[in-house]
């Protein structure tokens, strides 16, 4: 029998919210029963269904999910600022992704906000000093996803990856909160360099689709970085950049482009 949600009582209104969109749609397309049910009506709590979540993409016949999901749940009990952060995940692409319509969607569809919360538990076991794990989430992730993240990389919380396909973010990249990126980014470095050799990206920045940033430069906060520009030197607080080399051409639009998700330059731009 399926565990239903009318014998359990929740003090989580998220988690509520996400079980009453996943009763929902198994209504709505009964095929999609077992795997609402797998993934969400089982469990007692998104940290309890983001790690089954985790591990059954990331498993493989060289690791198990079994042994997968143990280590989400001990990083999860370990740190609860990575279940903070994956809710901030959550919230950031409902609320800026104009494709998602539910808070079950990330959870069960949506790459980008997977490979987030893979990262994060890899980026856990990278300061935990266990290297060769947090190597073999970086692999899965990749694989699965598409998505390349070194686990020494640091990211905030609030982060939104649209579409998804072909990120890469380097080992010693700084990515603040409150970010917004598409699809093919890459912040990646310039050289062999073992310091800082990747971007600093400050808070709220809109990152377009294909925009490389290279090098130990600083984005600053609240900036935009228009698709398809390789931005080689550091753009201040508030602008936006766009072109090969990547230039500044006007102000950034608003005060939060990354919420905005505006990506249009205005006319004198």
């Amino acid at each position: 029998m399926f565990e239903t949600r009318s014998h359990v009582t929740s003090v989580d209104p998220v988690w509520d919210r996400i079980t009453s969109e996943a009763n929902a749609a198994v209504e709505k397309e009964p095929l999609m029963g077992g795997l609402v049910h797998a993934c969400i009506l089982h469990h007692r709590s998104l940290e309890r269904a983001l790690s089954y979540r985790v591990a059954a993409k990331l498993c493989s016949n060289e690791m198990s999910m079994m042994v997968l999901r143990e280590i989400v749940d001990e990083a999860y009990a370990d740190d609860p600022t990575l279940l903070e952060a994956a809710r901030a995940d959550l919230m950031a692409v409902y609320e800026r992704d104009p494709a998602c319509h539910r808070l079950l969607q990330p959870i069960l569809y949506f790459k980008g906000y997977q490979a987030m919360q893979a990262y994060r538990v890899a980026h856990w076991l990278w300061r935990k000093g266990r290297y060769d794990l947090a190597y073999f989430f970086q692999m899965r992730s990749s694989e699965i996803f598409g998505i390349d993240v070194h686990p020494a990389a640091k990211i905030g919380k609030g982060i939104m990856i649209d579409h998804a396909h072909s990120i890469v973010i380097g080992e010693t990249a700084v990515v603040g909160d409150n970010v917004s990126m598409l699809h093919s980014v890459t912040l990646g470095g310039t050289g062999k360099e073992e310091e800082q050799r990747h971007p600093t990206i400050g808070d709220g920045v809109l990152i377009g689709a294909g925009a490389k940033v290279l090098g130990n430069i600083v984005v600053g906060p609240c900036s935009r970085i228009a698709a398809g520009s390789v931005v080689l030197q550091e753009v201040p607080a508030c602008k936006t950049v766009a072109g090969i080399p990547a230039k500044i051409v006007g102000e950034a639009g608003c005060d939060q482009p990354s919420i905005s998700m505006d990506h249009m330059l205005g006319k004198d731009q």
